[in-house]
């Protein structure tokens, strides 16, 4: 059976070992409930069905220095002819994008988010809780009038917009096995805050959710805080004219203290006129802390309890956050090869990329915690360029090893990725933020305007 068959036959009977590798995470079966969803099950007999575009673009994802075109040959994603082997057009690619869309992609990862996050969150609890990240960050897009037009760019001082087409996403992350369960995508202009709304309803029961504090936000500390079912939140104070008012109301420890904040202009106007469980002031705990060569900070939380949820630990939780950091590190200089920009040269085709990423990462992911489970270390042990790598090779190569051959190299694989685990990291090594690469010494392309010469 060929690596296309494999793939579009996992879940649904026999299957081969060539794709053992996501077989035990990606059902097929889920992969035809979206598109039954979203009306774009393939009817008539095509060359390129809807099921194996779906792989396609999880494999653009994955095979980043491969062509498109390289992809469809390397997976075997194009149905035989008559005349044995089929071929198909870069045109026919792109037109098989299109008919398919974004929303079967956004479905799927819905979906497959749904089982994998709480699997992978519950498999790493804090005291009883899941920890959870939410941040969000930007992906460049091809240099097109309609990925402009949908997507804007970065403003410049220089009476233009600089650099190329800009999407912005927000995702929600399980910090300590870097699974994506939601994802939120915009033009550059949406605010981060904005477009996370659609993110809080997916945060799980008994759950902790650690924020950047861009999100410091005193109606959303009322959203996302509720005692009875056991949701939580902890983000760093903001400081300067953002920063909520504090009185303090008990002392619970040195630097740990309850709380009471009172809203700012904005979100007083927002209690008035706006949900009636939004009260006037708000009861948190603050905890001072200061790491040896930082500044003093705060950190805020809905956890009220200093002896169920000691200080130092939230402090050293905190700082978690990065993970979703990395997380980001690893699709955009690992898996995209940090590269330019995305490959697709329309906003509907971007978007479908975007979530073939996503779920490319959490495919490779999961892999990965697999791997970590048996070798008894946190996922975040394993190198994630190399188990890339490793992923690449085995897909590249799988269609052209016998059938009988594939389950013995996919038992070397599992052994290889075992001996990528890093080492342990070292927590007492701090270094302040720097610029480690200098700016380009050329000049820039701007555009000559009135009142605007280019020296």
């Amino acid at each position: 059976m060929e690596l296309g068959e494999a793939i579009l036959g996992v879940g649904a009977g026999d299957r081969a070992a060539s794709f053992e590798l996501f077989a035990e995470t990606l059902d097929a079966e889920w992969i035809a409930q979206a598109l039954q969803a979203t009306g774009t099950a393939t009817i008539r007999r095509r060359k390129l069905p809807a099921e194996y575009v779906v792989w396609l673009v999880i494999g653009m994802a994955l095979l980043r220095d491969r062509s498109i075109r390289e992809v469809v040959r390397h997976l075997d994603l194009v149905l035989p002819t008559r005349r044995g082997r089929g071929t198909v057009s870069g045109a026919a690619i792109a037109q098989a994008r299109e008919r398919l869309g974004p929303a079967p992609l956004a479905a799927l990862f819905a979906q497959t988010a749904a089982v994998w996050g709480p699997a992978a969150a519950a498999a790493e609890r804090w005291r009883g809780l899941t920890v959870y990240g939410v941040d969000g960050t930007t992906l460049r897009a091809p240099d097109t009038a309609e990925n402009e037009a949908a997507f804007g760019r970065v403003p410049t001082r220089w009476e233009s917009t600089g650099g190329y087409p800009v999407l912005r996403l927000v995702a929600l992350m399980v910090l300590r096995q870097h699974v994506l369960t939601g994802l939120a995508l915009g033009a550059y202009r949406d605010s981060e805050l904005g477009l996370a709304a659609a993110l809080w309803p997916q945060l799980p029961d008994a759950s902790l959710v650690i924020l950047d504090r861009e999100f410091a936000a005193y109606a959303l500390f009322h959203q996302l805080g509720d005692a009875t079912r056991q949701r939580h939140w902890l983000t760093r104070a903001r400081t300067g004219p953002l920063a909520l008012r504090r009185r303090v109301v008990q002392r619970l420890g040195p630097g740990d203290e309850l709380v009471e904040l009172t809203p700012s202009l904005e979100a007083r106007r927002l209690v008035r006129h706006g949900p009636r469980d939004l009260t006037p002031t708000l009861r948190v705990r603050a905890i001072r802390y200061r790491r040896r060569g930082f500044r003093p900070q705060t950190l805020l939380t809905s956890l009220l309890d200093p002896v169920a949820y000691p200080a130092a630990e939230l402090v050293a939780l905190y700082h978690e956050r990065w993970e979703l950091e990395l997380g980001f590190d690893e699709v955009k200089t690992h898996t995209l090869e940090r590269t330019e920009a995305l490959r697709s040269k329309t906003p509907a085709r971007v978007t479908q990329e975007v979530w073939g990423l996503a779920l490319g990462y959490n495919l490779v992911r999961l892999a990965m915690a697999r791997v970590a489970a048996g070798a008894g270390v946190a996922p975040t042990r394993v190198s994630y360029r190399h188990a890339l790598q490793f992923i690449r090779l085995f897909w590249l190569t799988a269609w052209t090893t016998s059938p009988g051959m594939l389950p013995r190299r996919l038992d070397a694989l599992h052994d290889e990725l075992a001996l990528l685990i890093l080492p342990a990291r070292r927590p007492e090594r701090r270094y302040a933020r720097a610029v480690k690469r200098p700016l380009s010494r050329y000049r820039r392309n701007r555009p000559r305007s009135r009142g605007n010469r280019v020296k």
